[in-house]
C-alpha cells in the first residue's frame, strides 16, 4: 500500500463533520464494513454505532483518512489489509502507542482525505504557526490545485487538526475509550505557545516511536521515492516530501538513532553509510514493511 502522497489526487478538505476521531472509532469502522460494504449508508449504522448521522459520516471519513478503510466503489468501503490486521488482530483497542504512531503516519500521508494534516506536517516550512496563517496557506494551495473550498471550511479543518493533537482544556489526565480527545494527543507532536494564538511542532527524539513502526514508514517512503536506485539520501529521509523525518518531526540525530535501530532490527537490510561526508540510506535487501509490523506485534502486544 503506497502512501497517497505519491499519487496525483487533488487535496481533499472537510468530511470529518468537525469531530476528530476518538478511541474505538476506527475499530467500529472496521467492524461495520465487515457487516456490509454499504454499512455507512444504511440506517443500521446509526443503531449499531449508537451515534447520530453526522458522527456516522465522521467515523466513515476517519476510517478512509487513516487508511484503515478504502473505497471499493462510490457507495462501498472495505477494510484495508493492514487496517484489518491492526484493528482485528494486532492491537484492536490501540493499547500500544506504536499503533498511534502508525495511524498518524497513515493519516498525514493521505492528502486526498486529510489535506490539512498532510500540509501541516509535510508542506508547512516553519516550526510555528497560527490558525489564520495555516488557513491562508491551505486556501492558496486549494486554489492552485483547482479544489473548491471556502475559507470557513478550511478553518474548520485547521481547528479539527489542532484537536487531533492537542488535549481539550476540560480533559483530565489520562485518556480512555470514552474520552473526547483524539488518541493522537498521546504522541505529543504539537503544543500551544504561551500567547495562546500560536502553536509549535515538538521537534527531536520520539522515545515512544518503536523502531519497527519507524522502519515500516521508512521502507514505504524509500520504495515510493527511490525508483530503480537502492539508495536515498539521509537529508531526503529527514526533509523530503512525505518523509518519516517530517511526519514524526525528528531532528537529524533522532533520525540517525532510529535508522541505526532499524539497521539492527533488519540485520543490515537497511544500512546508513557516510562516505565522503554524504550520508546515504542503502536498501541492501528488499524489505516488506508489513512483516516488520507483524513481528513487532507478535513480540510486544
Amino acid at each position: 500500500m503506497l502512501p497517497a502522497y505519491v499519487n496525483t489526487e487533488k487535496p481533499g478538505f472537510s468530511g470529518h463533520e468537525t469531530f476528530p476521531f476518538r478511541y474505538g472509532w476506527l475499530r467500529k469502522a472496521i467492524i461495520g464494513t465487515e457487516v456490509s460494504s454499504q454499512f455507512f449508508g444504511r440506517p443500521l449504522a446509526l443503531v449499531t454505532l449508537g451515534v447520530g448521522k453526522n458522527m456516522v459520516q465522521s467515523i466513515r471519513h476517519w476510517g478512509l483518512a487513516t487508511r484503515v478503510l478504502e473505497d471499493v466503489s462510490r457507495t462501498e468501503v472495505a477494510p484495508t489489509y493492514l487496517g484489518q490486521r491492526l484493528l482485528q488482530a494486532w492491537d484492536p483497542y490501540l493499547e500500544d502507542i506504536g499503533s498511534l504512531w502508525l495511524i498518524h503516519w497513515w493519516l498525514v500521508g493521505n492528502p486526498a482525505r486529510a489535506a490539512a494534516w498532510h500540509y501541516a506536517f509535510f508542506r508547512w516550512s516553519r516550526q510555528e504557526f497560527s490558525k489564520s496563517e495555516l488557513t491562508d496557506h491551505l486556501l492558496e494551495w486549494a486554489e492552485r490545485t483547482a479544489v473548491r473550498a471556502t475559507r470557513s471550511s478550511i478553518a474548520r479543518d485547521v481547528d479539527c487538526l489542532l484537536r487531533t493533537y492537542l488535549p481539550s482544556k476540560s480533559s483530565k489526565k489520562g485518556v480512555s475509550e470514552e474520552s473526547f480527545d483524539c488518541p493522537l494527543v498521546e504522541l505529543g507532536l504539537l503544543r500551544p505557545l504561551q500567547d495562546g494564538d500560536r502553536f509549535t511542532f515538538v521537534m527531536g527524539p520520539k522515545r515512544t516511536l518503536p523502531a519497527a513502526v519507524f522502519g515500516y514508514a521508512l521502507v514505504e517512503y524509500m520504495n515510493a521515492v527511490r525508483g530503480e536506485r537502492r539508495t536515498v539520501a539521509l537529508h531526503d529521509a529527514l526533509y523530503g516530501m512525505g518523509s518519516p523525518g517530517l511526519a514524526f518531526k525528528l531532528s537529524e540525530n533522532a533520525l540517525v538513532e532510529l535508522v541505526e535501530a532499524v539497521q539492527a532490527l533488519t540485520a543490515g537490510a537497511i544500512e546508513l553509510d557516510d562516505t565522503a561526508g554524504l550520508k546515504q540510506l542503502y536498501l541492501r535487501e528488499d524489505l516488506d514493511g508489513a512483516e516488520l509490523l507483524a513481528r513487532f506485534y507478535e513480540e510486544n502486544v
